[in-house]
């Protein structure tokens, strides 16, 4: 799978999704916390744009090196254009291929496919992304990587395993199963598909993402 076309495909895919959208629905708390769709939407549009790294350093050195704020200043920043600029522009340059320091592709590919839930679930749209691009996901979500501003902390030592493409990681007879989506929004922080997790470790998981 060449991840960066992956990554290009769905960013058009959300900026099509977005541009059909009504005020109301952009106005819609997503799955973020305090966040808006469109302050995803902005979010997401922050790093197609020219020298991303080189406009987010200021913003950073104005909150004394405060990763998060810097990271909402700049997502504020963003949102403050039109709802169907932003739409547009992240369609337009979707083909960027920035990722973060030492994170790589798989954080770009984190990244647009669970915002892209964090939109779709709050506004009850369809979730039909082909399961298989979550593989990569999973893979960065369960690795070290992962904790430098995506999973807060070390996951459960469970056996995880992905119902609807065969990933699975870890070992041991406390198996969670679930779709490869629900699994991921799990161990990004987000509640929303809990109840879709099965098996002897599902309860330990659900505590973890609750605490």
């Amino acid at each position: 799978m060449d991840a960066w076309a992956v990554v290009a495909a769905e960013r058009r895919a959300l900026a099509q999704l977005a541009a059909g959208l009504e005020p109301a629905q952009w106005d819609t708390p997503s799955l973020c916390e305090g966040w808006t769709v469109k302050d995803v939407v902005a979010h997401l549009d922050w790093p197609v744009q020219p020298r991303p790294l080189l406009r987010f350093l200021p913003l950073l050195a104005a909150s004394r090196g405060d990763f998060d704020q810097a990271n909402r200043a700049a997502t504020a920043k963003r949102a403050s254009l039109p709802a169907a600029e932003l739409a547009a522009d992240l369609g337009a340059r979707a083909d960027a291929t920035f990722a973060p320091p030492g994170l790589g592709v798989a954080s770009s590919l984190t990244e647009i496919l669970v915002h892209g839930e964090d939109i779709r679930i709050p506004l009850a749209l369809p979730a039909d992304r082909p399961a298989e691009r979550w593989d990569p996901v999973l893979a960065f979500l369960v690795s070290p990587k992962a904790r430098r501003g995506f999973v807060r902390g070390q996951l459960p030592a469970l056996r995880y395993v992905a119902t609807d493409t065969g990933w699975s990681s870890g070992a041991g007879d406390q198996e969670v199963r679930a779709p490869a989506a629900a699994l991921a929004l799990a161990f990004m922080g987000r509640r929303a598909r809990l109840a879709d997790l099965q098996g002897p470790g599902a309860d330990a998981l659900r505590r973890w993402v609750e605490r």
